[in-house]
């Protein structure tokens, strides 16, 4: 028996935007990357899924009103804003506005971060920094993990 049901709405970076969701589907579907925090018996629905518009991020005032009008309690950026080259410079920003504006929750990553994506932003650096390293915790996974997302 299902306890709870919990909407989900994703944000892609628009560089994606002809990106079929497949990665972020199987993480949602395998409670994998940042899924993983949805264990047990909680059942999720997806009820939006779309582009952030492109930089700066014309859509992120609009979609998220969408989502939660369909009943997205939290909303998810994907992975693809933190493993671009470069990572999206609006991401933190996104995710306070988004949960400013609409009072729902928002958290940055959906899929495990793919192994090819980690070895090149390990060797430039990126993601060295504190507040970088929170922010990549929940989609870092295994490297066993991360090979099966490239």
């Amino acid at each position: 028996m299902v306890k709870n049901k919990i909407k989900i709405g994703i944000i892609i970076c628009d560089r994606y935007r002809m990106c079929a969701g497949g990665k972020c589907i199987r993480s949602f579907q395998n409670r994998e990357g940042a899924f993983s925090t949805y264990k047990g018996n909680t059942e999720l629905e997806l009820v939006g899924y779309t582009t952030c518009g492109g930089c700066p991020g014309g859509n992120i005032e609009y979609a998220p009103e969408e989502m939660v009008k369909n009943g997205a309690q939290v909303i998810h950026l994907a992975t693809g804003l933190i493993v671009g080259y470069p990572p999206c410079p609006y991401v933190i920003y996104f995710h306070d506005f988004i949960n400013a504006k609409y009072g729902v929750k928002v958290v940055i990553g959906t899929h495990p971060i793919p192994q090819k994506y980690y070895n090149v932003h390990a060797k430039l650096g990126t993601w060295n920094s504190s507040k970088w390293k929170e922010i990549i915790q929940p989609i870092l996974t295994s490297e066993k993990t991360r090979l099966s997302y490239d």
